[in-house]
């Protein structure tokens, strides 16, 4: 932490996107991936350091205008408590039961989860099955300015987002699910929590009777980045929930995840995870 001359705190979304087009700044939210990363020698840290935790404008969990707004600092902890989560976005609160420790999740935060962009980001894929957008404020001119992007396309390759230099993520906002609407989460690691993900799966999709409409498939730890899954979506899309869709859909996600080896599993086994799991995850949907 010696490269680090300026310590800042802004008070404000406005003092702290001023900040960000004025100096090169290292951004410290929750600081459990930040730090670990500091210490193995994978981040080097700006000369200046930025705590956004005391701006109002990044905390809570709001509802309006058929959407939930939810503030870039609002922690892991909040996320599983919040009966708002839990009763409409099932998945996302899925997610958080299996992330990390009690103390993980009381300092880890939403935003720092998707600006952290990994691969196996347990929060990423159900958001990507929800359908989230994530929102951005800079002062590129020295006004204020916002911008909102669909979360599928936020993430670029490992650690690597389209958040540009002077930006700070604000918000996650989520649409509020139709009536009939269902969404799972599913991860595998060699510990249910305390683990990287070996692979995740989210599901969000409107059950019509025994159809499947406005189907999103998102997977994890796949490829180099958090993606939707175009090919087992269209297996689904407006088809009975039965045997053979479930076969079909399992089949199309092979075409959908490009996983690598490395010391959690490999290609083949995380290919067969990905079938053998969805299978699991779909018949779940269907007789629940």
């Amino acid at each position: 932490m010696s490269d680090i001359h300026n310590y800042a705190a802004p008070r404000s979304l406005d003092e702290a996107a001023e900040l960000l087009r004025a100096a090169n700044v290292t951004i410290l939210a929750g600081g459990t991936d930040l730090m670990p990363q500091s210490k193995a020698g994978r981040f080097k840290f700006q000369p200046t350091l930025m705590n956004i935790r005391h701006i109002p404008e990044l905390h809570g969990i709001t509802q309006a205008d058929g959407s939930v707004r939810i503030g870039a600092l609002t922690t892991i902890t909040e996320l599983y408590t919040s009966a708002l989560v839990r009763e409409r976005f099932n998945a996302l609160w899925q997610a958080c039961d299996h992330f990390a420790s009690d103390q993980i999740r009381n300092a880890g935060t939403i935003g720092g989860n998707i600006c952290n962009a990994s691969p196996a980001g347990d929060l990423l894929v159900p958001l990507l099955a929800l359908d989230a957008k994530v929102v951005l404020a800079s002062k590129p001119n020295g006004a204020l300015t916002t911008r909102t992007m669909p979360l599928a396309d936020f993430f670029v390759a490992p650690g690597r987002t389209k958040r540009a230099a002077g930006e700070l993520v604000t918000a996650v906002e989520i649409p509020l699910p139709p009536a009939g609407f269902v969404s799972e989460f599913f991860k595998f690691g060699t510990r249910p929590a305390l683990d990287i993900s070996m692979i995740a799966i989210g599901l969000g999709a409107t059950r019509d009777g025994k159809i499947l409409r406005n189907v999103r498939v998102a997977f994890g730890a796949v490829a180099p980045r958090p993606i939707r899954a175009p090919q087992t979506e269209a297996a689904l899309e407006g088809k009975a929930l039965d045997d053979a869709t479930i076969e079909t859909a399992a089949t199309a996600a092979l075409n959908d995840v490009h996983p690598i080896s490395d010391v959690r599993g490999s290609d083949w086994y995380r290919r067969e995870l990905v079938q053998n799991m969805l299978r699991r995850m779909l018949a779940h949907v269907r007789d629940h």
